[in-house]
């Protein structure tokens, strides 16, 4: 904490101090920068491509091509970007940056407008809860050294989605759909800004019946909630110290049919899209509430201090059938799955084929949770410009309070003739009972020279953690503190980074390196994720063409798993160390407008490639058996080697054309080398995605949309139990109205 804050003070003494500007504009010497929004990152391509790392920028013209749901069709055009699906509609997504482990999301850091939106990123960070990509403006990646502000993971990267910003002048906007699996949504905002004030109100539904199919014909859709609400106040452009003041408030709430429980190989074979009888129970509601302020000051265009303010809470409880027992003898459903001949009598339970006895039960587990994050956060901007050089430094400090309340029961049930039926319903927090919270203090400076066509960023980060839980057991309902247990670990890190940008006429050559950090859990006297990340690249205009390649290497010499339910295991989120591991690849990007002289139409090409290999440095065995025994030279589970994506568009001012396809390679689900054993396998699927609009005016705009446009039928995963089909063929038609 001393550290921190001498560093702060240091920095802002040096700012203040600082030469004075110079007389001559920044824009004349090509600062080759923009002004950022005060919640966004990068704010435009323009600005992505000018880092000394790599980020991309997903504009708002990228977002509406398709009109997605799904923020994991929204990442597959990023290079660097891994995920793996679950449900089919990316309601909770898998992603990884870098080689990053993908489960959950909770290895890079998640944010919505600057901010923290995981549902507890320090203590439980697995995201359960992800914003809708729906409502989103632009969606920024930062990977590599780009991203030492933005921690506090910051080995594969972080994720900043921008949510609809309060227009500059009045306007309404509509967009509702209708399509496959009576798939609906209504999209709609009202907003204005007149000189001192501005406000926007948006809704958004998202429902839809679901592509899978029960066995007694319930749906296994879902429905989701979405409203947001922005209000902001300014001063006058003429006052001498400018200031802002932006209040945003959000809701939404889920309810969706969704289940832990896959298919046996043979079963998805013959029934893809089949859902078992046994998990017809099966469903998850949600609650997310929150609350920003973004204060801004600007006491000239060269200094600038941004303050915020934010508290999100966030309810669910999962109803998921957990594990059977049969004859007194308890069998989860990882195991069922995986072995139906051995555990046969489990299986034709489970799947509806017979019908429970009297000392059978299927027991459903109603993982009910709550989680808190809040805090506040400060950045100062300080820029000034010396001959044929500019300098900017900035300065940043956050607390962070974060906390999961996990009070938990399980229930039992019959099933007879394919129906369920509640045999005992149990007491609230009979099962998992505790608390686990997380206090955080960080820092960061960021300090960019840019001399000529050389810019230097040299960047410091501190993140001081506690992290505690207090258990009260299963026997503790009421939390007397009877058989109260508890733990705390602390950790305290300094994670330095640095990065180069350098431009030639029609290419620039950058790279970097930094330290990559991820927190630990609470388990006393567990060492933080560490590695140190290379990177080096080139980004190049030429003939029309333009684009970027680069070369990554990320070195662990401690690599942390999570026993997490969603891969497999029991859920206790505690962490094992993986020891030293490898994470090396490259990553491709090309643009290409053939009709780049045409007054009429416009046809940009996209392609993009990476290539992710990964090797285990040590061997150990992993007694959750979420990644199996782990050998030298094994390769991380969960991440496909090979992603190769492009698309092509055809756009006219009344009407447009887009074309989508992504090649996802195949990847395993234990650690291994080699060939991947059939049971262990996801295979390698290709997916075709169309997105086509006709503008009738400049009022009224047509869609019609295919997801999986050739039908294809794949596996996304066998995790948490069993193998998962990804989204059939859809077709979706809608209107747009803008006024």
């Amino acid at each position: 904490m001393k550290t921190s804050i001498f560093l702060f003070t240091f920095l802002l003494t040096l700012a203040v101090f600082a030469q004075k500007p110079a007389s001559t504009s920044m824009d004349s010497i090509h600062l080759n920068e923009v002004t950022l929004k005060a919640n966004s990152i990068l704010g435009s391509k323009f600005e992505a491509k000018n880092r000394t790392g790599s980020a991309y920028y997903i504009s708002p013209k990228e977002i509406k091509k398709f009109n997605y749901t799904d923020i994991n069709r929204t990442l597959r055009s990023v290079p660097g970007v891994n995920v793996y699906e679950e449900d089919g509609f990316g309601l909770r997504p898998n992603i990884s940056l870098r080689g990053t482990s993908p489960e959950r999301s909770s290895k890079i850091t998640l944010m919505e407008d600057g901010v923290l939106i995981a549902p507890a990123p320090y203590s439980s960070p697995s995201a359960y809860y992800f914003p809708t990509i729906a409502r989103m403006q632009a969606v920024e990646i930062l990977k590599g050294s780009s991203q030492v502000q933005y921690g506090p993971y910051t080995t594969g990267g972080a994720i900043n989605m921008i949510s609809t910003e309060v227009p500059d002048s009045f306007g309404i906007f509509l967009n509702s759909s209708y399509g496959s699996f009576n798939s609906g949504r209504l999209h709609t905002q009202l907003g204005d800004s007149k000189k001192n004030f501005g406000y926007s109100i948006e809704y958004l539904n998202y429902n839809s019946n679901g592509f899978k199919e029960l066995d007694n014909g319930e749906n296994t859709g879902f429905d989701k909630n979405d409203l947001v609400a922005k209000f902001k106040v300014n001063t006058n452009p003429e006052a001498k110290i400018g200031q802002a003041f932006e209040f945003k408030f959000q809701y939404s709430d889920e309810i969706s049919n969704e289940t832990y429980l896959g298919l046996t190989e043979a079963d998805f074979s013959a029934t893809p899209f089949r859902r078992y009888a046994g998990s017809q129970e099966d469903q998850m509601n949600t609650k997310h509430l929150q609350f920003m302020g973004t204060h801004t000051m600007a006491f000239s265009s060269n200094v600038r201090i941004t303050t915020t303010a934010y508290l999100n809470n966030f309810n669910r409880n999962w109803f998921k059938v957990d594990y059977l027992t049969v004859n007194g003898q308890r069998e989860s459903i990882t195991n069922i799955i995986q072995n139906p001949e051995e555990l046969s009598s489990y299986y034709d339970i489970v799947s509806g084929n017979s019908n429970t006895e009297a000392n059978d039960v299927i027991a459903v587990k109603a993982n009910n949770r709550e989680y808190l994050a809040t805090g506040i956060q400060t950045k100062l901007n300080y820029r000034w410009n010396t001959d044929n050089t500019v300098h900017d430094i900035e300065v940043g400090l956050r607390y962070h309070y974060d906390e999961e309340d996990r009070f938990q029961w399980v229930d039992d049930y019959s099933l007879n003739n394919g129906t369920m039926a509640v045999v005992t319903a149990r007491q609230r927090g009979t099962d998992a009972n505790r608390i686990s919270d997380a206090r955080a203090f960080s820092s960061y400076a960021l300090y960019k020279l840019k001399y000529k066509e050389l810019t230097l960023t040299p960047g410091l980060r501190y993140e001081n953690i506690n992290l505690g839980q207090t258990n009260y057991g299963s026997n503790d309902p009421k939390r007397t503190g009877v058989n109260l247990s508890e733990r705390e670990n602390q950790v305290n890190v300094i994670i330095p980074g640095m990065g180069f940008n350098y431009n030639f006429q029609n290419i620039s050559l950058f790279g970097g390196v930094h330290k990559g950090f991820s927190p630990p859990s609470n388990q006393v006297g567990e060492k933080p994720e560490e590695s140190v990340n290379y990177e080096l690249g080139t980004r190049f205009s030429y003939a029309g063409f333009s684009g970027e390649f680069v070369g990554f290497y990320n070195d662990y010499s401690n690599l942390l798993g999570s026993d997490l339910a969603a891969t497999g295991g029991t859920g206790s989120l505690d962490q094992f160390n993986a020891g030293e591991v490898k994470v090396q690849g490259i990553e491709f990007l090309l643009n290409y407008n053939p009709l780049i002289n045409s007054d009429t139409f416009a046809l940009p090409i996209t392609i993009g490639y990476t290539l992710t290999d990964t090797e285990f440095l040590n061997s150990f065995g992993s007694s959750n058996s979420v990644w199996g025994e782990v050998n030298i030279g094994d390769e991380l589970p969960y991440l496909s080697k090979h992603q190769f994506n492009a698309s092509i568009s055809l756009e006219h001012e009344k009407f447009e054309v887009n074309f989508s396809g992504r090649y996802n390679g195949a990847f395993r689900t234990k650690a291994g080398v080699g060939a991947i054993p059939d049971n262990e396998l996801v295979a390698s699927n290709i997916v075709l995605d169309l997105g086509t609009k006709y503008r009738y005016n400049q009022n009224i705009t047509i869609t019609i949309n295919a997801m999986n446009l050739l039908d294809e039928t794949y596996a996304v995963a066998r995790v948490p139990a069993g193998l998962r089909p990804g989204i059939p063929f859809g077709l979706f038609g809608g209107i747009e109205l803008r006024y």
